[in-house]
């Protein structure tokens, strides 16, 4: 669908191929548009490496600042803007269910994955939040067997 017909150009990212990804950053960039508006994560590393004076405006992503793609969702600096799809106090509010609902529990594990960066800022708020509302030791698992050791420390 073209919102801004015969203003725009929509131009259709294979999935998957980085390298495609990023030869058609710098054919995008180099037609010189006034802006740049993309969706998804994959985009605009390649678009920030190929322009930083272009401005690209981005929706749907996680963590854009824990990315490293804005230095703060208040003031992003640089070329970059863009709408940021998850709101980190979301954790905070599940702990203070979670002590509304049970409210003899005393320690909460978190699950994740160290190796996703859009989940820094989350991980980082919970961390933030829990001392006052449920403790969440730091430990880290890097197999199954782990589990057993760090949930009894």
């Amino acid at each position: 669908m073209r919102l801004l017909e015969g203003l725009a150009d929509v131009v259709d990212a294979p999935a998957g191929d980085p390298g495609r990804i990023r030869n058609l950053a710098v054919e995008i960039v180099a037609t010189g548009p006034d802006v740049i508006f993309t969706s998804g994560f994959s985009t605009i590393r390649p678009l920030l490496d190929a322009t930083s004076t272009l401005p690209i405006v981005f929706a749907n992503v996680v963590d854009p600042v824990g990315a490293g793609f804005v230095a703060s969702l208040a003031r992003p600096g640089g070329n970059v803007t863009g709408f940021a799809s998850y709101e980190f106090g979301f954790p905070i509010k599940w702990l203070e269910l979670l002590k509304q609902i049970a409210p003899g529990v005393t320690r909460a594990a978190v699950l994740r994955d160290p190796t996703i960066s859009a989940l820094i800022g989350q991980f980082a708020a919970i961390q933030g939040a829990a001392p006052s509302r449920v403790p969440t030791p730091p430990g880290r698992l890097r197999c199954t067997c782990s589990i057993r050791h760090t949930i009894h420390r």
